[in-house]
């Protein structure tokens, strides 16, 4: 049974927004193409390997008045829809089309100015898991590789709620003044 799609793949070379691709190979540290493998200390390594987002999180930041770009914009790698990614937690699992790509949903993302400019007065806390976790992107290690293509479908194996995190984990792990994904 099918829970949600794929229903954009980006990458960039550095930066936001990034671009949508067709497919790409998804490995241990991520995405082949994108540029934060350059940079795992602060983006990407095995815990924040994949980047989510969805369409829906995307509409209710949006219907708050903030003038959020498309896909990518906040630097997410797979923009997801038909499911509820809010009310899944770490721990939880995703199967994403049949080349056998499964990730585990590691931990939230905190935002960084990065992806202000998509923002009323750049308040970047509207997606900030202390404050909005329903709208929180989520960072995801790669369980077993494959690739990834829009439409691709997206089953969740295993559903760990979202729960608050704890105020010390709420920037990414070895990310200076709490950089993420951008």
């Amino acid at each position: 049974m099918t829970d949600g799609r794929v229903a954009q793949v980006s990458t960039s070379r550095g930066g936001v927004p990034k671009l949508p691709v067709a497919g790409a190979w998804v490995g241990r540290e991520g995405l082949d193409g994108d540029g934060h493998l350059a940079s795992p200390t602060i983006h990407g390594g095995p815990e924040r390997a994949v980047c989510l987002y969805s369409v829906e999180q995307i509409a209710r930041v949006r219907a708050d008045d903030h003038p959020i770009g498309g896909p990518g914009a906040l630097g997410e790698n797979l923009t997801l829809e038909g499911l509820d990614l809010g009310a899944l937690g770490p721990g939880s699992r995703l199967a994403i089309g049949e080349g056998g790509l499964m990730l585990e949903i590691a931990s939230y993302t905190s935002p960084c100015q990065s992806i202000a400019h998509n923002f009323t007065d750049r308040r970047i806390a509207r997606v900030s898991p202390m404050t909005e976790l329903a709208d929180a992107r989520r960072y995801c290690r790669v369980v077993s590789e494959g690739p990834v293509t829009q439409g691709d479908e997206v089953i969740v194996l295993a559903r760990m709620p979202a729960v608050p995190p704890e105020p010390d984990r709420a920037a990414s792990p070895s990310a200076p003044d709490g950089a993420d994904a951008g």
